[in-house]
């Protein structure tokens, strides 16, 4: 009997065993697993909605190297005219690391300038665009640090336009992002830069033109990559911010303090996200949502006042909306007047949510104003009595005695 119970003990533990290793396998297999990458810090950004699908480390703080030089780009086309002749100071060519050799009095245009410094990385280019947009480049420096608060990258100070080694001169994977994301969504003339493979540009002194070839691997041998820059120093090790295309959405991926691997790591977290997640436009601008009765008017057409787009993992929960209106809405109203909210969900989780509005004018009705009612009982009143005096006048008027005087001859 001992055997009996002790064999089945034994089955027992081994089902259970087998049981609970298949779930876990099941829940190892059922949700896909990022892959791992060598740089310290990293982040993969949906540039049309700034969702963040990938994180490491993506708030320290790393020194940047050359994808300093985005910021830089952005100030120049902000502030300047693509056709400006800058003029070489004795200071750029003075600088360290990668130069296109500039010399000192070299003319050429903003444009040009913009490309040696993008797709060459060219330190010398960088410090002559900082002259021309800032006056100097203390000043340039201090316009980059009020930008990027502007974009919303408050963890990132830059001590020089290039990104050459600098105490305290650091930034974030996200605040990268965040600073790309600006530039490849409000800036034409950026994304064709960063997207550009090789280019001539003039070379003062020289019989032949400077070859100019982007440094972004990526852009020959990843399917949809068009952009944005790389970088390298001793200290900061490798960094990347690379952007990719594939069905009309495009993606930002940051690597900080990384090695050779960067580029494999860049493509596979690309890829990842390519692969996981789907872009999902939920609702469009102007869409009908509804008709809500108006107090002291008409009802009111509610309408989205942006469209909502957003990024989900494929497969995923479907996205649920709750509406919620202003209470107690009266007229008048104007078109445009924001009358509510519609939030989007994910199971429990909130995506975000768009103001709602209203899509007519509603005039207030003249009848409920407090006025409208003192005046028409006044007027109730008022008519009457005057009816009846003139009626009463009337007839006074006719029974007043009228006397006739007869004259005798």
């Amino acid at each position: 009997m001992k055997k009996y119970i002790y064999f089945n003990t034994y089955i027992a533990a081994f089902l259970c065993f087998f049981i609970f290793s298949a779930s876990v396998a099941f829940a190892d297999t059922s949700k896909p697993v990022p892959p791992a990458i060598t740089g310290e810090a990293g982040i993969v950004m949906d540039v049309l909605t700034g969702k963040v699908l990938y994180e490491k480390n993506s708030h320290v703080p790393l020194e940047p190297a050359s994808t300093t030089k985005i910021m830089t780009a952005i100030l120049a086309l902000e502030k300047g005219n693509l056709s400006d002749m800058v003029v070489t100071s004795k200071e750029p060519p003075l600088a360290d690391g990668t130069r296109i050799y500039l010399e000192e009095g070299e003319q050429l245009t903003l444009e040009q300038m913009l490309y040696g410094m993008m797709l060459n990385s060219g330190n010398d280019a960088a410090i002559a665009i900082a002259e021309h947009i800032g006056g100097s480049v203390e000043a340039f420096v201090q316009m980059m640090n009020d930008k990027a608060k502007e974009i919303g990258a408050y963890n990132t100070t830059f001590v020089n336009p290039s990104g050459l080694p600098d105490e305290g001169h650091l930034t974030t994977a996200y605040d990268l992002a965040l600073i790309s994301r600006y530039a490849l969504l409000n800036l034409p003339e950026f994304r064709k830069i960063v997207s550009t493979k090789t280019m001539e540009i003039p070379w003062q002194g020289q019989e032949w033109d400077r070859q100019l070839i982007n440094l972004n691997k990526l852009l020959w041998n990843y399917e949809g990559a068009d952009g944005v820059k790389t970088g390298y120093t001793s200290t900061a090790g490798n960094t990347l911010v690379a952007s990719a295309t594939r069905n009309g959405w495009q993606l930002i991926s940051v690597m900080l303090k990384s090695n050779a691997d960067i580029w494999s790591d860049s493509a596979a977290l690309l890829d990842y996200c390519f692969e996981n997640f789907e872009i999902k436009n939920v609702i469009s601008e102007n869409a009908n949502i509804t008709e809500e009765n108006v107090k002291y008017g008409d009802p009111v057409k509610i309408v989205t006042k942006y469209g909502f787009t957003t990024v989900v993992e494929k497969n995923s929960l479907p996205i649920t909306t709750k509406m919620t209106l202003n209470k107690g809405i009266k007229a008048p109203i104007a078109k445009g007047d924001v009358l509510g909210k519609l939030v989007f969900y994910q199971g429990e989780d909130e995506l975000g949510s768009i103001d709602l509005i209203a899509a007519n004018d509603v005039k207030r009705k003249i009848y409920t104003f407090w006025w409208f009612w003192l005046l028409t009982i006044t007027l109730a009143v008022y008519t009457p009595f005057r009816i009846m005096v003139g009626i009463r006048r009337y007839q006074r008027h006719k029974r007043k005695i009228r006397y006739v005087t007869y004259r005798y001859r």
